[in-house]
């Protein structure tokens, strides 16, 4: 096997363990490069359909482009789509700063859509390299009862052998990407034709390498029109993947203090 092989069966493997192994699963749909890759890979895990929801946690500030993505993607790949909103800001914790007080939003709608639904399982799109914080995560990973996640207590995960017993009325954040990087996700879309936001490519010599709300959200300077180009560039920068995003931009614990309660 090459390289995006491998990624693809580890993947798989990670989802058919998830879904044999807990009883109620979602899969969080964020409508970005990772996690269209991640349906894909669900729906190549299980003959073409995926199994589980796939849940929308929607702050009704996304692009345009992203909501038409979700409309046609979400009828065209057969997915059991949930659109949960997210509450206004003013439930959030004031003492975050502006942008991180903002995706905060997103954590609230996570809760109010666990307690929805009972899910003991979530997949999530997340990769070790997309940020710090996150390098710190296990592929199977424990939350408490109010989503909190303690990066000081983190099972171990030798051979593949993972923990899948959420605590009680807790549930498990499961990373079937993780190990992958920003160039494996160009080079996986690329070869499987796996449909894009346009945003991602160059419009007046911008474009966006990573999609969150419109507010938040800004483009770097590009030239990068298709996704060779776009993993020529990804080869020669230096800049990180989440330049655009006004949260990482903030305190330097503004993204740690969401990711502990509960933020993707």
């Amino acid at each position: 096997m090459d390289h995006l092989d491998e990624l693809e069966a580890q993947s798989i493997y990670i989802l058919r363990e998830a879904f044999a192994r807990l009883k109620k699963l979602a899969l969080l749909w964020s409508l970005g490069k990772d996690s269209n890759v991640m349906i894909w890979l669900a729906r190549k895990a299980f003959f073409g359909r995926v199994p589980f929801p796939a849940m929308h946690v929607d702050t009704g500030k996304k692009f345009p482009e992203m909501y038409a993505f979700r409309d046609r993607f979400g009828k065209e790949w057969d997915l059991d789509l949930r659109v949960e909103p997210c509450p206004s800001i003013d439930s959030v914790d004031p003492t975050l700063p502006p942008a991180a007080r903002s995706a905060a939003r997103k954590t609230e709608g996570l809760k109010l859509a666990l307690n929805k639904y009972g899910f003991d399982g979530l997949i999530a799109g997340i990769r070790r390299d997309e940020e710090a914080t996150r390098a710190k995560e296990r592929v199977f990973s424990p939350r408490g009862l109010e989503g909190e996640w303690d990066v000081r207590d983190q099972p171990p995960e030798f051979w593949d052998q993972f923990n899948a017993s959420p605590p009680q009325g807790a549930h498990l954040r499961i990373h079937p990407i993780l190990h992958w990087t920003e160039a494996d996700i160009w080079a996986y879309t690329k070869r499987e034709n796996i449909p894009i936001i346009p945003l991602y490519l160059t419009k007046d010599g911008k474009r966006y390498r990573s999609l969150g709300d419109q507010d938040i959200t800004n483009p770097v300077a590009s030239t990068a029109s298709n996704i060779d180009e776009i993993l020529a560039e990804l080869d020669a920068t230096k800049i990180p993947e989440r330049a655009g995003r006004a949260l990482d931009h903030e305190t330097e614990d503004a993204f740690e203090r969401l990711r502990v309660a509960g933020y993707l």
